[in-house]
Order: C-alpha cells, then structure tokens, then sequence
C-alpha cells in the first residue's frame, strides 16, 4: 500500500504541476508556455545587428515589392501598383504593430473579456452600447462603395492576413504570450473600428448634463453669464474678420423650450482643458528659403507602442511620407514631392444626447412628434474567458443607442454617459475617411487638397495645407450639422422633431482661409472663427492660450527656418502666467507667510514664466492657479445631487482681472464673507504646503519636471514595459504641451521647395517589441526636443537615408 501511495505521488505530482504551469492564473501567463526556451518570451529578444538583405515570396502581391529600412526601421516601400504598396503596408506595420493593432481594435470592439475575463466586461459593454460596432459597419459600408478605397482596404488586410499566418508560436509579440491568446485573422471591419476609436477619443467629454442642471439651478441670466458663448480673450483660426464667400444656408429656428429637459443625477466627464494639438504653416514670405514651411505636433495620450507609425509609400501616381495609424492604410499626416498636410481636433458638438419618453418598461416604443415609435433591438454577444457568453440587449431609437437604463457602480468610462439617453453621434454615421487621405497621399495643389477634404466626416479636424506653389491654408473640416445656436449645449428634448439634426453644413461653408495677409495659418484647438460666421459649429473650444502664444510667436518671425520652428514646437512660455500672475501676487500678504511660503513668493515673483524643467514657480504657479479656481468655484458648482461642472478657465479669469468684487469669490459654506484676497492667500498657502509635505524644503525636488512626473506608459499598462520618468519641461497651456502622460505624440516639420525636407519624430519606436533596440530609441531625442530627418527616397536606390537592410518580395 506505501509503494503504491507513492507511485500515485509520483504520478499525479507531474500532472498537477503540468496543470498549474500550463493554466492561466489571473493577470500572470502559464509559467511553462511563458518560460519555454523554444516558444516563449526569451524568443522575443533581438538583436542589435539586422540581416543586410532578405527575401520572401508571398502569393498575395502582384508584382515584385522592394522595402528599404532605414537606420531607424523605417520602411520605405516601394511598389508598382497600388495593391502591392497597400498589400506591403500591411504586412509590415503587423510584423512590428500586431498586439498593438490587435489590441486596440478589441477594445474599441467591446472584445476584451474574450482575453482577459469578466474583468472587463464592463469596458465591453459600454464599447458595444455606445454603438463603437455599429458605427464601424456603417463606415465601412462607405468605405466598400467606392473602388479605390475598397481595393485599399482588401490589399491592407490581405498583408497583415498573410503575415499573421506566417507566424509561429515563438514569433509571437510578447504581449500574447503575457496574456496568453493568439491573432485572429484581420477584417476591413477592424480598419473601421480603429478610426472610430479615435472618433471617440477626440469627442472629448459631454458637457449637455452638467449645463441643464446648472441652467435649473441659476437660471438662465447666471448660466449665460459664466458660461458665454464665445471666450472674453480669443484668437480664432480663421483670423478675425475673415469674409466668407458664400451665402449660407437659412439656419433652423431654435424652438421654444429647448432648455426645459430634464436630467438624470449623473456626474460625467468634464472637457479636459489645456490638452489639445498644434500646427501651423509659414508662407514664404516669412521663410529663408521663399518657400513655405508647416508644422504640425497632435498631442493625444502617450504610449509604448507608439500611437504612430512612420512610413514611405512609394506607387505609380504616389510617393508620400508621413505617420499612419497601425490598422488604417495611407499617411495620415505627413508630405509628398509638393505638399504636405496635418491636422488639429476641431472640437466640434457632433455628438448630442436625447432624452427619450418610452411607453412602458420593455422599452419597445417611444414618444416622437406626437406618436409612438418602434425601438430596434441590437443583442451585442460578450464572449468572456472562463465563463459563459453574456448577451448583452441594446434599444436603438432613430438617434442612436440608448447607452444605459441602470449605470454600473465604480466605472468611470460610464460617467459622462445619462441614463435613459439616446446618443446622437456623427461616428455612427456612412463615410470614408480613407479617400481623404488617398487623395492627399496623391495631392499636388491647392484644388487637390480641398477635393479631398469632401470625403472625410469624423473626428473633425483642422486641417492645415502647404504647398511648393507657395499656397498655405487651413479649414476646419468634418461633416458638420445644420443646427440652430447652442443646439447640444444642453439635453435635448427626445420627443420633439425640432430637437433632430436638421441638415448639414455644405462642406464647401466649412471655414476656410487661403494665403491670408499675415502669410500664416495655425490653429491649437481653440474657436475655429470670430462670431461673424453664419453657422453653429460648438459653444465652447479649447483655451486660447497656446493659440495665443503660436500667433504672437509666427507675427515676429522673419526669414524662419525649421530649426527656429524646432526650437517654437518645443516652447513653454505660459499666457497664463502672463495673464494672471500680476494680479496674484498683488494680492498676497506676505506679513502673514511662513519662512517657506515667504521663499516660494519670491521665486514666483521673479519667475519668467517659461515651464521648464528647472522651474521652481511654474509648479508653485501650475497648483496655485488649480486650487484658486476650485476655491472660487467648488462651493457653488460641487453639489453631490446636482451634477455640475465649473466655469471656463478663460471666464475665470475674467472675473480675477475685471470683477474682483465679484459674489462668486464669497463661499456660502462659510458664515463669513470671503474676498478674493482671502481666496488668492488661502490657495498659495496650500500650495506651499502641499508641495512641502510631500517633497520636503523648497529644492530640487519642487522643479517642475519632477511635480509633473512626464512618463510614456505600456498601452495596456504592463509593468516595466513604459518609460521611466522623463524630466522635462511643457506644460498643458503651453505650445509644448505635456501633462503627466499626454503631450507630442508626433513632431513634424516640412520644408516645402524644389526637393521638400522633412524632420520629425515621436516618443517611442517603430517596433512594438520590448525586446527590441527600435521599441523606444527616439524617445530621447523627442524628449530633447530634437527631430530626425525623414528621408522620402526616390527609388530603392535612393542613397540619401542611411539604409540598415532591404527585403525583397516576390510573388509566390
């Protein structure tokens, strides 16, 4: 009997330690298949040295394909037609993007669970009931009726399919050995839902609750008084007093009692003010070289992998380079042999919620003009791992998906979502972005430029133009409704008719602005005219400052070259600062600082305003101004039942600068009277404290790089696959605009002429392998604030890029 206890030990200790190391437990992969020296993570290491020359033969190209990889494993592909140069882009962005590509795609599908377990099934379900899926397809449907962009998006996928099969277990991305799943095969549906995802992440937040509760809670005179519909302090895109030559449209009537809907007790998320993008173009009368320059640096949510991926496509009619988003095929931003284009968010109230009135609880009708409506029914089917499939029922009214009849608790993606709502939202819409891009990929002029803007509907973008024929431009451009003034500002009304898009603006009216006298153009996200133009776009844009400080800097400028535009794209002097601080530091009392709050008064005090990385006042500045404004405000606008949301910075401002009397600065929850004074005090003397209690005396520690703690983290958050600290400067009100982990995802300068000359970079690398020398090896020198040349070669044989290897493809 002892023998045979034994044996059973013997055989069943193996089996349970085979079990154990080959399960998935929790966040941790199975050890062995993590660990297998064959087929696990060891094979992801790479070397340093990469094989001179290499070729592969793949049934899916049309004739044969050469790719030269430069010294930063950047490809330039180099095709005979325009399937092969697609097919090749998507083949080679999976090689060095495919968990990434993956990744994205599944969340923005509501598909994480099907990877990680029930842990995300609420990110599932708010992805399917915002309709990310049901978008998607109604793109796509766009993108397959025209010719060209179908063939594009078949080659793309036909690419990475091709590449995803040649793949081996070991050859895997690290990321599926961690998480333990393996590729699926790539669709143009995932083409799709990667531009709806940035759709969503430019929607920014809703605003509509926040301003219905504060309208029944002041009334209309307060509410328009601190939420105005156009900035005290502005410097549109389309320079003030721009005549547009058009006759608009008759723009709908605003009907009566717009503003009586009500809301539910949500709090949902504020716009994120400060963090937007730059770009701008000189024309040559303003340039050394006569001809024009453009810039463009889109500040978006910073990650390893990197959001971009640089590319030169090379195909009879085409030779573009630039960045593309790995999943979409084209350049999104970047330059051919003639012009080169980028593009700012527009900000525009393209995504409304309605209020809807059902008949009963199954939520099968609802009341419009005076009738009751059929809802559709969408059933979302939740695969989640280790558990059974969950099918998740989804009502849909003519404006969209209704998000949410009961919210989930402790799930912050839900806050800025009412219950009970319809959304209405432009990404749910038919359109084809890709042709835009297409089309400027191919652009030669001005004509060719805005020929191809037509096709491109979401996220609405401004989109700046330069050409070697000395034409520079900007328009704010997207598929815009026709909507009467302040139409979205608060819920709508479900139920009424007059409450529903009611048309479009003619793409053709988008505001627009060719070659003005000043001889630039530049936008960063604030208004996009003065309040001469005839139609509503939004009531309310990003803060004016970096557009401010771009403008003063490009009026100065004379005989401007791309170093002196490297040098602007990295500037951190604050408007703010300028703004603001005289008036605060008037106010302080200092007979009533300690020996520390006394020591940062004068560093602040004799601060140039530049946020630098060295900059003691600019973080005393940056918490100083965040705990004033929530001093001025919070008493009022923070009501646990109430919802709301605070006044702009800009109105703010004002009301230091102009209105220093103001009731506001008093705080009801007090029975004392507070002054402004005892406001400005009582904020520099917490941020003294603050800083001091958690970075010990005024020193190093309390420069600003350190206080904003500048990273690049993991796109799924995995440890130790970000980067450490980055001490730099920036700030969000800055041309440089760095928050903690969002800032220059891409920094790109043109130089337009006889031969262009491109420069840029962005925080990362070209490969998505940790394992790998290209994973971050430009971070440090888009941290300097330095830029790489890009070299648009000319043929494969093209000796002015350094070439690192060449891959030679050929039809099987």
């Amino acid at each position: 009997m002892k023998n045979k206890f034994k044996a059973f030990i013997c055989v069943i200790i193996p089996i349970l330690l085979a079990f154990v190391l080959n399960t998935k437990f929790g966040p941790l992969p199975p050890l062995l298949k993590f660990l297998n020296p064959f087929t696990g993570f060891w094979q992801n290491a790479e070397k340093m040295t990469v094989a001179k020359n290499s070729a592969i033969r793949l049934k899916g190209t049309k004739e044969a394909v050469e790719v030269v990889f430069d010294d930063r494993m950047i490809p330039h592909i180099f095709a005979k037609n325009d399937h092969d140069v697609y097919y090749t882009q998507g083949y080679i962005t999976a090689m060095n993007r495919l968990w990434q590509m993956d990744f994205q795609t599944r969340f923005a599908a509501g598909r994480l669970s099907e990877v990680v377990g029930a842990k995300a099934i609420e990110v599932d379900r708010y992805q399917r009931r915002m309709g990310m899926v049901y978008g998607a397809e109604n793109s796509l449907k766009g993108m397959m009726e025209n010719p060209k962009s179908k063939a594009m998006i078949d080659a793309y996928t036909a690419g990475i399919n091709d590449y995803i099969h040649s793949l081996s277990t070991a050859q895997l991305p690290l990321e599926y050995k961690i998480l333990d799943f393996t590729p699926e095969d790539w669709t143009p549906l995932k083409c799709a839902l990667l531009l709806k995802q940035m759709s969503a992440v430019l929607a920014m937040g809703s605003d509509e609750f926040y301003m219905t509760n504060i309208m029944k809670k002041y009334g209309p005179e307060v509410t328009a008084d601190l939420f105005p519909d156009y900035p005290f302090r502005e410097d549109p895109i389309i320079p003030a007093g721009t005549k547009w030559d058009f006759k608009p449209l008759q723009v709908p009537q605003t009907p009566g009692g717009y503003n009586e809907a009500t809301t539910g007790k949500v709090k949902t998320k504020v716009l994120e003010d400060g963090i937007g993008s730059n770009n701008w173009a000189l024309s040559g009368a303003k340039t050394a070289s006569g001809y024009p320059i453009l810039a463009n640096d889109p500040h978006l949510n910073l990650t390893l992998p990197s959001i971009w991926y640089q590319i030169q496509l090379n195909a009879p009619g085409l030779n573009a380079y630039g960045v593309s988003l790995p999943g979409a095929p084209g350049i999104t931003i970047g330059f051919n042999k003639d012009i080169a284009w980028g593009v700012t968010n527009v900000a525009a109230d393209v995504l409304d919620f309605y209020q809807i009135k059902f008949k009963d609880e199954t939520h099968k009708q609802y009341k419009y003009n005076n009738a009751w409506k059929n809802t559709t029914v969408r059933l979302e089917t939740i695969k989640i791992r280790g558990a059974k499939n969950e099918i998740d029922t989804v009502f849909y009214t003519h404006h969209g998906p209704v998000v949410y009849f009961q919210k989930p608790e402790k799930f912050s993606m839900a806050n800025n979502v009412p219950t009970g709502n319809a959304l209405r939202w432009i990404a749910h819409d038919k359109s084809n972005e890709l042709m835009t891009f297409y089309l400027l990929n191919r652009g030669k002029n001005y004509n060719d430029y805005r020929k191809a803007l037509t096709y491109y509907t979401a996220p609405a973008q401004n989109f700046i133009f330069a050409s070697s024929a000395n034409d520079i431009a900007i328009t704010a451009n997207g598929k815009f409704p026709l909507k009467w003034k302040d139409q979205g500002k608060f819920i709508l009304d479900g139920s009424d008719p007059e409450n529903d898009w009611q048309g479009w603006i003619p793409y053709a009216h988008n505001p627009t602005v060719k070659n003005p006298e000043r001889n630039f153009v530049s936008s960063a996200n604030q208004s996009s005219t003065d309040p001469s133009y005839p139609y509503y776009i939004n009531w309310e844009f990003g803060s004016y400052e970096r557009g401010k400080r771009i403008n003063d800097r490009l009026k100065a400028m004379t005989k401007a070259t791309a170093d002196s535009i490297r040098i602007m794209q990295s500037d951190s002097y604050s408007i703010l600062a300028q703004d603001l601080l005289p008036t605060l530091l008037s106010k302080i009392d200092p007979s009533k600082l300690n020996a520390t709050q006394k020591e940062a008064l004068e560093i602040t005090a004799k601060w140039d305003k530049f946020f630098t990385a060295k900059a003691i006042g600019g973080s005393i500045f940056d918490l100083w101004t965040k705990r004033l404004f929530i001093d001025i405000w919070d008493d009022e606008f923070t009501i646990a039942s109430v919802p709301m949301r605070y006044p702009s910075k800009d109105r703010t401002v004002e009301l230091i600068l102009k209105d220093p009397g103001s009731k506001w600065f008093d705080n009801v929850n007090t029975p004392q009277k507070e002054t402004l004074n005892d406001l400005v005090n009582e904020a520099f003397k917490y941020t003294c404290d603050s800083l001091e209690r958690k970075y010990g005396p005024i020193g190093k520690r309390w420069q600003w790089a350190n206080v904003k703690q500048t990273h690049v983290p993991h796109l799924a958050n995995i440890p130790g696959m970000g980067s450490e600290t980055l001490m730099i400067g920036g700030a969000k009100s800055t041309i440089n605009a760095l928050s903690e982990k969002n800032g220059p995802s891409w920094r790109m300068i043109v130089e337009l002429g006889k031969i262009p000359k491109g420069h840029g970079v962005y925080p990362g690398g070209q490969s998505g392998n940790p394992g790998s020398f290209f994973y971050d090896d430009m971070l440090n020198t888009w941290a300097d604030g330095k830029l790489y040349d890009l070299y648009l070669m000319q043929s494969a044989e093209d000796t002015q890029g350094k070439v690192l290897s060449r891959l030679k493809i050929s039809k099987k």
